[in-house]
């Protein structure tokens, strides 16, 4: 199909499509689950918009698809770019680089420069598709290069960036060689949203320091064409998730009764803990169980009137890092297993497995207690979900302090997740909370979760962007 040009670009890593080739050449697709989808693809539809991203498979491409009136264009990348542009720089340097160093990235200029020649891609197509004074939406952190290239080529469209996870304190960020390019990649831009305030007041920062240019409040003060000054704006644009949607599953009858199962299945414990995470070694999943371990070993929580359930999605299992998390995770599951379970009243659920929207729902009716312990996260969308699908008013949050959530969810009981005592304490006090303190805390946290959804973050940022 022939690519008509577009007045709104969104460009991130992942089309919002998964498609599929049938065995006589044909294309299968159906829309990606997921919030960002969710908030962008009405007002793509509304504009006639298209959407750049990898396909998720190595050197496949198609035609541009029309999904229900959203372009979706794909970018076709090699097995050996998807090594070293997304395994490697994109998740073994700048990922854990970003997220307090949690494990040491490695610095491989080969990676860095497969990531700098798929930036080029991204930008090549996202410049393709943009109308005339369009505007261009670059996503995440594995394409900071894109804002500065697509200026290069289309100076006439208006771009805009959003980091979904943290942006690190200078003296982090220095230590990456290629941080001065990546600083005016962004700067590319003419907003560029962070998750945090913080994370905002780090990226200014590192411009003063590594690029002596001058800033003023939230605005940088970029050189432009001719000699003329360009400002960037840069700020907190905290998002969040489709809460309506997460609420009216909760309210389903079938959701409802799964919960109900859930906790059958679960023994009917006087206190369900619960867990869900991507396997990632920024998640806290190893100092929430070893909280919880030490707690049954005091006597403290006791089995059976106490359950865990801990789902840990796969992630990113070509790299080495979540390898040995996995094997770490699993032998204290094991072990926790083992010492503290009895036929009929396990201790511990271990899912390693996705679960189903309806499901993740009836999960979190289940819970108790829901355990967010990230010890660096942008926002932390399942603590959201949690309360969103609280619609019993029910439950209470534990919440680590290094998410970007607890700026906003201050009902919550916020933990330092590295203090195992303090995580404990949380523990115990969120499995005895009364009633009424449970009611009073998920009002406040509901309140905020409703109001402020993913649609009304995206309309902010667009806004912001638009009167740029």
């Amino acid at each position: 199909m022939a690519l008509h040009p577009s007045s709104l670009v969104v460009v991130s890593n992942r089309l919002p499509i998964d498609v599929s080739p049938g065995p006589d050449g044909t294309l299968s697709y159906g829309r990606s689950p997921g919030g960002l989808v969710a908030a962008l693809d009405p007002v793509l539809k509304a504009s006639g918009g298209a959407w750049i991203g990898w396909p998720g498979a190595p050197d496949f491409s198609f035609e541009p698809l029309d999904v229900s009136g959203v372009l979706s264009v794909p970018v076709a990348l090699t097995a050996d770019e998807i090594t070293d542009y997304y395994e490697g720089f994109s998740n073994a340097t700048l990922w854990p680089l970003y997220h307090d160093v949690i494990t040491p990235p490695e610095y491989h200029r080969e990676w860095h420069e497969a990531y700098r020649a798929v930036n080029y891609k991204f930008a090549a197509a996202a410049a393709d598709a943009a109308a005339e004074g369009a505007t261009v939406w670059v996503h995440d952190y594995q394409l900071q290069l894109v804002p500065a290239l697509i200026r290069q080529m289309r100076p006439d469209v208006k771009i805009g960036f959003f980091n979904h996870i943290p942006f690190p304190p200078e003296a982090l960020f220095a230590q990456l060689p290629w941080r001065h390019e990546l600083i005016m990649g962004l700067l590319g831009a003419d907003l560029i949203g962070f998750q945090r305030a913080q994370d905002a007041g780090n990226f200014r920062s590192c411009v003063r320091r590594l690029t002596g240019l001058t800033t003023r409040g939230h605005q940088i003060m970029v050189p432009g064409a001719h000699g003329h000054k360009r400002i960037v704006q840069s700020g907190a644009f905290p998002i969040s998730i489709d809460s309506a949607a997460v609420a009216e599953l909760a309210r389903r009858p079938q959701v409802q009764a799964r919960s109900r199962e859930i906790r059958a299945e679960l023994g009917n414990p006087d206190c369900v803990l619960f867990g869900v995470d991507r396997l990632d070694y920024t998640k806290g999943i190893a100092h929430r169980l070893k909280a919880y371990e030490e707690l049954l070993r005091e006597g403290r929580l006791q089995v059976p009137g106490v359950v865990m359930v801990q789902v840990a999605s796969p992630s990113r299992d070509n790299v080495s890092a979540y390898q040995t998390l996995r094997d770490d995770v699993e032998t204290t599951v094991g072990r926790i297993a083992g010492d503290f379970g009895s036929l009929g009243s396990p201790a511990i659920h271990y899912l390693h497995q996705n679960q189903g929207a309806e499901e993740m729902a009836a999960l979190y009716l289940a819970a108790d207690v829901m355990l967010v312990t990230a010890l660096r996260d942008g926002m932390n969308l399942v603590a959201k979900e949690y309360v969103a699908s609280r619609v019993d008013g029910r439950g209470a949050l534990v919440l680590s302090e290094f998410t970007g959530a607890a700026d906003e969810l201050r009902q919550a009981i916020l933990v330092n997740p590295h203090d195992i005592d303090g995580l404990k304490a949380s523990i115990v006090r969120a499995s005895a909370m009364a009633p009424r303190e449970q009611r009073r805390r998920m009002q406040a946290l509901r309140r905020r979760v409703m109001e402020h959804d993913v649609g009304a973050w995206a309309l902010d940022f667009l806004r912001t962007l638009a009167a740029r």
